[in-house]
């Protein structure tokens, strides 16, 4: 009976190892998840700046985070980072600030799959939400502390294993929606052209660091955040918000083929958050969703018109709200976003959804 007991014991851990085996050489496996962004993907690291006020590290902010906790996380719960990071099977990658005086950073990335460099507030432009003071950690600053963690990674691996290890693994992209708000009422293309410029150059950077594998969220309906319809008597959206942010999700589709073409060994999956939005407007109950205009947490009209605070209101039914607060989904939306991104078709993903991206 031992010796059985022994064997069933071996060949249920050898179906489980060679299952697990076959599910990651079939969907294609990503050492890392490296994030640059705004506040749709920050972990964290604005806690750890001193004089900004844009930052979710208080109640009701975690309201439905594991432990109801507070982690500098513009949501209700998870956000996309977290949902990213899920649907690759990897834990959601430590925000850089959490770990900058670490002795060891490269063991971190190593052992937790990642790092996130991303900033609530942060922009393309270096200017984006920094003009009186330091509010948020810029795409240019964010590049530069990886910077610092590429060095160390090619000291402690070797150039040819830090490459390779850079090369499998995703670089999520979330930026471009602060410059948008903040530019959007003066608005003309050449403002669309600059951004695009900058963000190419960035894109390349990143690339000449060793990311190989990009994944790039598009704009969503910007015009139609609680924020700017509580702007509007009627509560309606903003059609010149959404316009830009229209302009921009195509010049970034523009700027990725030209990257292509130019970089033949970079491979990126684009999703058109847009549309997914659009439809989360016209259809509703199709996504779980009761309440499309107003946010869940937050005071005055549409609840958009006081941040979410300790001492504002928060709904009950976090799950039927597309918006959180002011401008950020709620954990349900993000985690539908994500969803599509990595399995989803070209209706909403382009060239490839992320999955794909994986097996490349």
């Amino acid at each position: 009976m031992a010796y059985y007991n022994s064997l069933l014991s071996f060949c249920i851990i050898f179906f489980i190892f060679n299952f697990n085996t076959i599910v990651t050489e079939g969907i294609g496996h990503a050492p890392a998840v490296i994030v640059f962004g705004d506040s749709l993907v920050d972990v964290g690291n604005n806690n750890h700046l001193e004089l900004s006020i844009v930052k979710a590290n208080y109640p009701r902010n975690g309201v439905d985070y594991p432990n109801r906790k507070a982690t500098g996380r513009f949501s209700n719960g998870k956000n996309a980072a977290d949902f990213f990071a899920e649907n690759l099977g990897l834990a959601t990658a430590p925000p850089y600030l959490s770990i900058k005086s670490a002795s060891n950073k490269v063991k971190v990335l190593l052992d937790q799959g990642g790092i996130n460099f991303a900033s609530g507030g942060a922009g393309i432009f270096n200017e984006t939400l920094n003009k009186l003071f330091k509010q948020s950690i810029s795409l240019n600053e964010q590049i530069a502390n990886f910077r610092t963690v590429h060095g160390e990674l090619m000291q402690q691996l070797g150039t040819v294993q830090a490459q390779t290890y850079l090369a499998k693994s995703v670089f999520l992209i979330v930026i471009g929606s602060n410059d948008i708000l903040d530019k959007f009422q003066l608005g003309d293309h050449q403002f669309i052209n600059s951004l695009m410029v900058i963000l190419k150059s960035k894109l390349k950077t990143i690339y000449n660091l060793g990311a190989r594998k990009f994944a790039v969220v598009g704009l969503g309906l910007i015009g139609c955040c609680p924020k700017l319809r509580s702007d509007n008597p009627k509560g309606e959206c903003n059609e010149r918000a959404n316009y830009w942010s229209v302009q921009y999700n195509k010049a970034v589709k523009s700027l990725l083929q030209e990257l292509k073409e130019e970089l033949t060994d970079i491979h990126y999956s684009l999703i058109n958050t847009y549309d997914i939005m659009v439809d989360f407007l016209q259809q509703p109950a199709h996504y779980g969703f009761s309440e499309v205009k107003s946010a869940c947490c937050g005071g005055g009209k549409l609840r958009a018109q006081v941040p979410c605070l300790p001492i504002t209101e928060y709904c009950k039914n976090r799950r039927g709200h597309i918006f959180w607060d002011l401008y950020h989904p709620t954990e349900a939306a993000a985690k539908i976003i994500m969803n599509e991104f990595f399995l989803g078709t070209e209706k909403y993903v382009y060239p490839v959804n992320v999955k794909q991206l994986l097996e490349i």
